[in-house]
């Protein structure tokens, strides 16, 4: 096919190294790129998350070492997995002994097992940037009716200004088995960086797979994920999303559900400060029967930060007996903050029990008046009340080790002890 040479996006990856060996999944996405064009505010995904003035930017695909001391998470007591700019660095990463799991590179993945696990799914304009132009990521296997008996910590690194990273992993989950992935995302002297992630994985009939996602890179760089998971029969996924980095993220999150008694389990914390931008997008598509899923995402909003939920959840006509649940409840500590929320259920069925609701407010200020009538601060007050918000969201890390790591990092960001 030949190329369009006033085509944005080919411009945007001119720069980019062309990988040595073309895998069936480069080819597709490199020739998909040929018709594409960076979404505008007139796609209704993208209606309130501008990226022109960051695909304008040149970026650089460069590998480089960095000091992860100050990312690792203390007694996480974990299979650590380094990556900078989108680079693996087996030198900084420590694979430790455990039957239930092999690590692989993602050239690994059988082609056509992904093919098959993705087909009907659509991809936006980034993954197949990430797909074409990938510098590394890892494909992980937990086997069968095994679980694994260390968490799996895919610690991403940005390192250096005007730095693209493209990292893509794949968590395949075997029948029956259960694993915790643990993403955690960093930078330093990141001046106008791009973190461009792709995590997808397959959980098969009876596995339960966790992730428990960290984004705290400085307010400088741009960042979008996008992530991926089908559901076989009676498997259990839980995700919980704490963002505070980042000065625009666009966090996407899709879960196709194929196999009945089923549950899905979204959560997510946003914490928007300055001209933060933080976008979270969600998808759970039920196309069986006799499942549930939750969804909660709680926002706080200070500054001239805005943020942005848009959830759907989608029900199909054979899917009966769906039980869901979606909910995001946002506070803006200033007058100059905002949030777009738009939470969707589109249900074709007609034995179900679903719910979706959104609110968007101010702290109380009687619940303020009380608290500084007892001798509390005003600033302790709006902090005893923002963690009284979120704390429910930040309760469904489980990890004892990452929530301590959380719970210091918005004691040393905001100030807010939990």
């Amino acid at each position: 096919m030949e190329l369009v040479l006033d085509n944005k996006v080919l411009e945007f990856v001119s720069d980019f190294k062309k990988p040595e060996t073309i895998s069936k999944v480069r080819k597709q996405a490199l020739d998909a790129l040929n018709g594409m064009d960076f979404p505008t505010t007139r796609v209704e995904d993208w209606k309130y998350t501008r990226v022109g003035k960051y695909v304008k930017k040149k970026y650089k695909q460069v590998q480089a070492t960095a000091n992860v001391e100050d990312y690792t998470i203390a007694d996480l007591n974990a299979h650590q997995l380094v990556f900078v700019n989108g680079y693996y660095d087996e030198s900084l990463s420590t694979i430790k002994e455990d039957d239930a799991i092999s690590v692989h590179k993602i050239e690994e993945l059988d082609e056509e097992y992904y093919s098959d696990i993705v087909d009907g799914t659509s991809e936006n304009v980034f993954s197949l940037i990430n797909k074409a132009y990938q510098t590394g990521g890892v494909f992980i296997q937990v086997k069968k009716n095994k679980k694994a008996n260390f968490p799996i910590h895919f610690l991403h690194v940005l390192e250096g200004e005007e730095v693209i990273a493209n990292a893509r992993h794949f968590v395949h989950m075997e029948t029956g088995s259960k694993a915790e992935v643990v993403a955690t995302y960093h930078s330093n002297n990141s001046e106008n960086s791009f973190t461009n992630v792709v995590l997808e994985g397959h959980v098969e009939s009876n596995a339960s797979l966790t992730i428990n996602k960290l984004q705290s890179e400085a307010k400088n760089v741009f960042h979008i994920s996008n992530e991926l998971f089908v559901q076989d029969e009676s498997s259990n996924f839980l995700i919980n999303t704490i963002t505070t980095g980042a000065l625009m993220t666009r966090n996407g999150l899709e879960v196709i559900v194929e196999g009945e008694n089923c549950h899905t389990e979204m959560n997510g914390a946003y914490l928007g400060t300055e001209k933060q931008h933080m976008d979270n997008h969600t998808l759970i598509d039920q196309l069986y029967s006799n499942c549930t899923s939750s969804e909660s995402y709680k926002g706080v909003m200070d500054g001239k930060s805005v943020g942005v939920f848009n959830g759907k959840v989608i029900v199909r006509q054979d899917a009966q007996k769906i039980a869901a649940y979606q909910s995001n409840k946002n506070i803006l500590l200033s007058k100059t903050a905002s949030v777009n929320s738009k939470p969707e259920l589109e249900i074709y069925a007609d034995d179900v029990r679903c719910s979706h609701g959104s609110t968007i407010g101010e702290l109380d200020e009687d619940a303020i008046f009380y608290l500084r009538a007892r001798g509390i601060s005003a600033a302790s007050a709006k902090q005893l009340l923002v963690a009284g918000f979120i704390g429910d969201v930040l309760d469904k890390v489980e990890n004892e080790a990452l929530r301590t790591n959380i719970d210091e990092l918005f004691l040393n960001d905001f100030g807010w002890k939990f």
